[in-house]
């Protein structure tokens, strides 16, 4: 994978020293107690830049490598955030062999056809022969009792957790149109895909900051009490903001440069709803995080839940605009 262009290098060194510089601020302000900022908000915060250290960091280390690391990075997410949904969800042991094949054979499958580009095929795999299958054979174990909640436990588990992430690495084999005066653009996969992390992470942050206002209102209390109208419309018009200023870095160039606010802003909106449905399946469980992995996050799917709900639509959207705009072959 060419990723050794100006734009690209420019995008992934701009990414990692803003999060240099916000770990700085929140060091300092950390050693001054006088700057009445509530401690409880500046612990938040460097533990969520902890966590970006290790995302972004992962990311351009896999991006020197060829596709298929990258392609793996995220598979092997797919798995523990899978394995953490499934360990939410208790089954029953008529599902072990229905597990085995999600976790062993459709998992692996969906990260395969990603990495070869295959979107004709990895866009139906799941969502209709996995979808097909799994009832199919937890009906053929013998055990009927609460047959449809199981069915649907792990349906909804490897939609969400293989399925729609996969979308993400999915960036990478789109054909994006040729730069100026008809360069190719070789690390235009690699921006796209900085680009969406990015602007997921943002997106969760701007929401938590924004909804540190006084007197805001909650959107769902009996869910999620953190989520406000403030944080959300606050956080989705920051991340168009930003998204525009970044436009040179994604495919939306020229006069198609608000494009990028645009997505920006679908981003955010996605993200919220991968928060709040994620919130609700753990108020359903009776638990507060999916996992420990993540030192103050939780689990690993509390950290990805706004980066699964975001990825179908931001690719999808994403490939419709490089069809209407250009000529250049989309993913096969």
């Amino acid at each position: 994978m060419d990723i050794f262009d100006a734009r690209t290098l420019s995008l992934i060194a701009t990414v990692l020293i803003l999060i240099g510089s916000v770990w700085t601020v929140v060091k300092i302000l950390e050693r001054q107690p006088e700057s009445g900022i509530d401690p409880a908000i500046l612990e938040m915060f460097r533990l969520r830049v902890n966590a970006w250290w290790i995302l972004f960091s992962s990311l351009a280390a896999a991006f020197l490598f060829p596709r298929v690391v990258t392609v793996i990075l995220f598979g092997l997410i797919s798995f523990w955030a899978l394995r953490e949904f499934i360990t939410l969800t208790p089954t029953r042991p008529g599902d072990h062999r229905t597990l085995f094949c999600v976790f062993f054979f459709f998992t692996p499958l969906q990260y395969v056809l990603v990495g070869g580009g295959y979107y004709g095929l990895y866009s139906i795999a799941i969502p209709v022969y996995a979808f097909l299958v799994i009832p199919a054979l937890i009906a053929m174990a013998g055990d009927s009792k609460r047959f449809l909640e199981r069915s649907a436990k792990i349906q909804s588990g490897l939609l969400i957790c293989v399925y729609c992430l996969s979308y993400a690495p999915a960036l990478l084999t789109m054909k994006l149109p040729p730069l100026e005066h008809g360069l190719p653009d070789t690390g235009g996969g690699v921006r796209l895909l900085f680009f969406f992390v990015l602007m997921v992470q943002l997106s969760d942050a701007l929401q938590f900051a924004w909804s540190q206002m006084p007197n805001c209102h909650v959107i769902v209390p009996t869910i999620n009490a953190s989520r406000t109208w403030e944080g959300l419309l606050g956080s989705t018009a920051s991340v168009m903001l930003i998204g525009a200023l970044l436009w040179w870095a994604t495919p939306f160039r020229g006069v198609y440069w608000w494009m990028a606010a645009l997505m920006s802003a679908v981003i955010s909106l996605m993200g919220f709803a991968g928060g709040i449905t994620m919130s609700a399946i753990k108020r359903d469980r009776g638990v507060r995080d999916y996992g420990t992995l993540v030192e103050g996050h939780g689990g690993v799917l509390d950290r990805i839940d706004s980066l699964c709900f975001a990825a179908p639509v931001f690719f999808h959207c994403t490939r419709w605009f490089v069809e209407l705009t250009s000529t250049t072959m989309l993913p096969r």
